[in-house]
């Protein structure tokens, strides 16, 4: 025993032997300690509600839109030179009897702006599309007869005579093209005298709607080459004619004369051909690279609206080397711009004449 009182348990010998701590004596329970215990605190578990409610307010979401159904997107238009969406031609119907002939005249009283050239390759692509083509040369320069490889001056009859002298027919003059289906109505310089003689004649300006009459039953198209005037030629083609297509350079000299042409018709349409109209205006020689090439073009399609030809014919050496070869660009070079180009312009014409 210690001085304390305390006792312990030694296991051998010495003061090494551990201590081993006094037992805590059990407390005693006395019969009201149960009573004296508190009850136990009630638990409420709180709703969600109850937790958020202290919270701060949450700013409202936009409600979410109906998800719309994918919109099929339109495809973007092509806008051609003229600046206008570029139509989707129809290709043209097959044509099983031949006739009843659309009279076109080509004119321009301004020279070098593509009206034989345009004679030519329309003319030729016509009869590419089934289309059995004539082509009067009406120039006294007969430049459209040397663009098919004749030679004026070895015509031994022209359109001076079948004008002039009564015992001359058509068909003895026609002569053929070297382009299936298309034929040709030669002239030479002969013609200038037919302008100064037939002054005197009765009914002078229907002189070359009664020599092609006989014709117009056999063909589906006449396409007449005029000579770069308003004289009286100009005036018998614009009489013989059911329509009007006008080559027009695009350059600002070629743009001033076309006031004056169309004062020419208006004419030639309220006293002589009341079914006379305007088929279309056609640019030609036409450099988009060039910004006064597009004002032209611009300016064009201001004046005469939905006349202008979508098509244009652009500047290439391919129509002066077709020229020197005598036949048209559609069959020297089948697969250039040029010839694809009268190719959309006779779809194009076509389409503006279901008659032709």
């Amino acid at each position: 025993m210690n001085d304390d009182g305390s006792r312990y348990f030694a296991h051998g010998q010495g003061s090494s032997a551990p201590e081993i701590p006094p037992l805590m004596p059990r407390p005693v329970q006395h019969a009201d300690t149960a009573a004296a215990v508190s009850p136990p605190l009630p638990f409420h578990r709180p709703a969600v509600e109850e937790l958020h409610a202290a919270d701060p307010p949450q700013p409202e979401q936009p409600e979410l839109a109906a998800e719309q159904p994918a919109q099929r997107e339109e495809p973007e238009l092509l806008l051609g030179p003229t600046g206008r969406p570029v139509p989707d031609l129809p290709e043209p119907r097959p044509i099983g009897i031949h006739g009843n002939a659309r009279v076109i005249a080509l004119c321009n009283q301004k020279g070098g702006v593509g009206k034989t050239t345009t004679t030519i390759n329309l003319g030729a692509a016509l009869a590419e599309y089934g289309r059995k083509v004539l082509l009067v040369d009406f120039d006294p320069q007969g430049s459209l007869s040397v663009g098919l490889g004749r030679n004026p001056h070895d015509l031994e009859l022209s359109i001076y005579n079948v004008l002039m002298q009564r015992e001359v027919t058509i068909d003895d003059v026609i002569v053929p093209s070297g382009v299936p289906g298309m034929d040709l109505l030669p002239s030479n310089i002969d013609l200038a005298a037919a302008e100064v003689q037939l002054v005197q004649e009765v009914a002078r300006e229907q002189t070359l709607q009664r020599v092609l009459q006989p014709a117009i039953s056999r063909y589906d198209v006449i396409l007449i080459d005029c000579q770069p005037s308003l004289g009286l030629l100009t005036v018998n083609a614009l009489t013989a004619s059911d329509g009007v297509i006008v080559p027009l350079e695009c350059e600002y000299f070629a743009l001033r004369g076309v006031a004056l042409l169309k004062t020419t018709i208006d004419k030639v349409t309220e006293r002589l051909n009341p079914t006379l109209h305007i088929d279309g205006v056609l640019g030609t020689m036409f450099d988009g690279r060039t910004l006064h090439g597009r004002e032209v073009m611009q300016r064009l399609v201001e004046a005469w609206g939905d006349t202008v030809f979508h098509t244009v014919i652009r500047r290439t050496v391919k129509f002066s080397d077709s020229t020197v070869a005598g036949e048209p660009i559609t069959s020297y070079a089948a697969t250039s711009a040029g010839a694809d180009a009268y190719r959309q312009l006779a779809k194009e014409v076509l389409a503006r004449c279901p008659d032709a």
